[in-house]
């Protein structure tokens, strides 16, 4: 079985994410591509698709937020995602399950007692007027009913698990801010999530394999539940065993592809590339090793940016005041820190409108 060193699931990584060439995509389907981008903090996904797709404007983004085009919503990890309305609806039903444990796992004894069916049914009655509602105002016209658990245990489970729901605008749109509204999924996007199957062939699971595969792989199964959330995942895998093929990491471990992706030589050139916080590109895996060395591996959970320099993080960078402000994690030689540099100037550009195109590297 052929082994594939560090360097080489790099470059594949880099290939499949679109950081490796910016790619000549409509924002839709480079959303659609990368299975969707982490968006907890708004304002980040803009700065995912400048780093990857070739003319990126960011009104693009906000006309499909406000189009209904893209939606913001929790899924995988439990995490606040922006993903086509056309996954959401496939893969809400998927992801509920592990969506109620997350929350469990946070508040089961708060919730100790509480009928869940009950309170989805409670909940969805008075979210069927459509009118949004905040993840509070939700619970507190439940408290009277469900006084014991409080409004953030009874409020987390109504809107990050229970009910399908999306974060609507302006939350997310282009440097704009806004409080979270929530409106059902059915309000909002004209239908309801689409139901799970009666039998346990588990379609959807084997469409969430393929689509991680298409923009993460070669990956390792435990890489692939580190990106979704979900555990139920191998029996999927094991029903696709004909399509994919296999190879070793250096630790023996197995990953699995699809036939005819990229994968690039690990001798393969990169460019500096600028990575939003939360970005799925470090976050999809298991093995963050891919793209940040071990020393830093926090700094893909404290919500840092980071600089991709020859594809790994060697700098985090921030933006205020019109300029970007970047910090290496390591001697940058004169050659790489001219092309932090010059891309930096650029996301400066892109961030402020065009306003300004100021860029400070810093040194150790």
């Amino acid at each position: 079985m052929t082994v594939l060193d560090a360097r080489a699931l790099n470059r594949a990584l880099l290939a499949r994410q679109l950081l490796l060439d910016r790619a000549a995509m409509p924002a839709l389907d480079a959303v659609a591509h990368l299975g969707g981008l982490q968006a907890q903090e708004p304002q980040e996904p803009f700065v995912g698709l400048w780093s990857r797709l070739r003319g990126f404007e960011a009104s693009a983004l906000s006309d499909l937020l406000t189009g209904r085009d893209v939606v913001r919503a929790h899924l995988m990890r439990r995490t606040v995602h922006l993903v086509t309305a056309g996954d959401l609806l496939a893969w809400r039903a998927r992801h509920g399950a592990m969506l109620r444990q997350r929350v469990l796992g946070v508040y089961r004894r708060e919730l100790a007692g509480v009928d869940l069916g009950e309170l989805e049914s409670a909940g969805r009655e008075l979210m069927s007027d459509g009118e949004p509602r905040s993840m509070g105002g939700l619970a507190r016209e439940l408290a009277g009913r469900w006084p014991e658990p409080g409004p953030r245990a009874l409020g987390e489970m109504l809107l990050a698990a229970l009910i399908p729901v999306v974060q609507s605008p302006p939350r997310g749109l282009w440097r704009t801010k806004g409080g979270v509204r929530n409106f059902l999924v059915s309000s909002w996007l004209g239908r309801e999530v689409d139901p799970l199957p009666a039998d346990a062939s588990d379609p959807v699971g084997r469409s969430l394999v393929r689509r991680y595969l298409t923009a993460y792989g070669p990956a390792a199964t435990a890489d692939l539940r580190a990106w979704s959330g979900l555990a139920g995942l191998p029996a999927a895998v094991a029903a696709m065993r004909g399509e994919l093929v296999s190879f070793r990491d250096e630790r023996g471990r197995e990953l699995l592809d699809l036939p005819g992706l990229p994968r690039p030589d690990a001798a393969t050139p990169v460019p500096v590339r600028f990575l939003p916080a939360f970005d799925n590109a470090i976050l999809g895996y298991h093995d963050r090793g891919r793209v940040i060395d071990d020393a830093h591996r926090g700094l893909s959970v404290s919500g840092a940016r980071v600089v991709l320099v020859d594809g790994r993080a060697a700098a985090t960078w921030e933006f205020g005041e019109g300029t970007v402000v970047v910090t290496p994690l390591h001697c940058l030689s004169r050659v790489d820190r001219a092309a932090v540099a010059e891309e930096g100037s650029a996301l400066a550009s892109f961030l402020s409108d065009r306003d300004s195109d100021r860029v400070r590297v810093g040194t150790l």
